[in-house]
């Protein structure tokens, strides 16, 4: 067992750079009607982690886990039951309470899983990139607004000549989501949600998006926050990484920490999916079934799948314990469960 470092900093797993975004405590229920009466899904609990300039912050889990309410929560799609959201020293509901400013939607850009969906089939690609220009005066008059659009082709890797006048059924799922990079790009963000970005792409061409997103990571100081259900791309392209089991973070460190020294249950059981040629990996089992979350039971929602489980498990939500200065798991089989750190 990794040994125990108690009441760990933030700092200690982001440096002492001050974060572009910060997340606190943030939560989200659905109201169930029907016959179900006042129910609430609680599809995210608590949720706090930070993303500085420059970084790429991973978060894995299963579907249902509570990623994509998490970016959805950030980009202000849709509101929160609680929690904090803090961009750039600025706290976001408290500044903004009732919509998003057009500067936050400028800060703050979302890439979709589906590419073709996120595009306008009856425009064309010149359209959708001149649309942000005009929204967020960023250009004045047509020859610059031009000029912007054969800029942001050029930077994702697109020849403007051949693309700027077609339409999106006439480009393949990866330039379709090259497109959607561009067109985020086109108000100057500094935060990007990329929510399962690859996902619905040829395995062949996946590589190309995470190597654009890498470069552009470098070259503008952009940060991500990176949505996936692959732990491998997770490790590429992400500088830390976050697990998600039912709506709650269980466990967070550098990716390739994550990766080697796994230290939640759950985390094992996802590396354990994962394909070892070599075959050093330990096998877990998996069990159980995932908990409701409409009146979710208390303690662990790993409990009843987990192959370590103990009777404190069921009825006490374990706090974080850092297992390394950079490293940190929310289960009790580390110390007592009772860390005060946030991820």
């Amino acid at each position: 067992m990794a040994q125990l470092v108690a009441n760990s900093p933030v700092a200690s797993l982001n440096g002492h750079e001050t974060p572009i975004l910060q997340v606190e405590k943030l939560t989200k229920h659905f109201p169930v009607g029907g016959l179900l009466g006042n129910l609430q899904v609680h599809a995210l609990e608590d949720v706090s982690f930070s993303i500085k300039k420059a970084e790429v912050v991973s978060v894995v889990g299963e579907s249902g886990s509570g990623k994509s309410t998490t970016a959805r929560l950030i980009s202000r799609l849709m509101p929160p039951t609680s929690g904090r959201i803090i961009l750039n020293g600025d706290d976001i509901f408290e500044k903004e309470p009732r919509r998003p400013s057009l500067t936050y939607r400028s800060q703050v850009q979302m890439v979709f899983q589906d590419p073709f969906g996120s595009l306008n089939g009856v425009h064309t690609i010149r359209h959708h990139l001149i649309r942000p220009l005009k929204i967020h005066h960023k250009t004045s008059g047509r020859k610059e607004t031009n000029e912007r659009v054969d800029e942001l082709l050029h930077t994702v890797g697109m020849d403007a000549k051949t693309f700027a006048d077609k339409f999106p059924h006439q480009l393949s799922g990866g330039q379709r989501q090259r497109i959607a990079i561009a067109r985020a790009l086109a108000v100057d963000p500094v935060l990007l949600l990329a929510d399962e970005p690859i996902s619905m792409l040829d395995v062949s061409i996946r590589m190309g998006i995470l190597n654009l997103m890498e470069r552009l990571k470098q070259e503008r100081g952009l940060a991500y926050l990176y949505i996936t259900h692959d732990l491998a791309s997770a490790r590429y392209i992400g500088d830390r990484t976050h697990v998600m089991y039912a709506g709650r973070m269980v466990e967070g460190a550098t990716s390739d920490d994550l990766v080697h020294e796994p230290a939640h249950p759950y985390t094992k059981l996802l590396l354990s999916a994962v394909p070892d040629p070599r075959g050093q990996r330990a096998r877990v089992e998996a069990r159980g079934e995932v908990p409701s979350l409409i009146d979710p039971p208390p303690g662990c929602p790993f409990a009843a799948r987990c192959p370590q489980v103990m009777p404190v498990c069921k009825e006490i939500m374990p706090g974080e314990t850092f297992v390394s200065p950079t490293h940190w798991v929310r289960c009790h089989l580390y110390g007592d469960g009772a860390g005060t750190g946030q991820a």
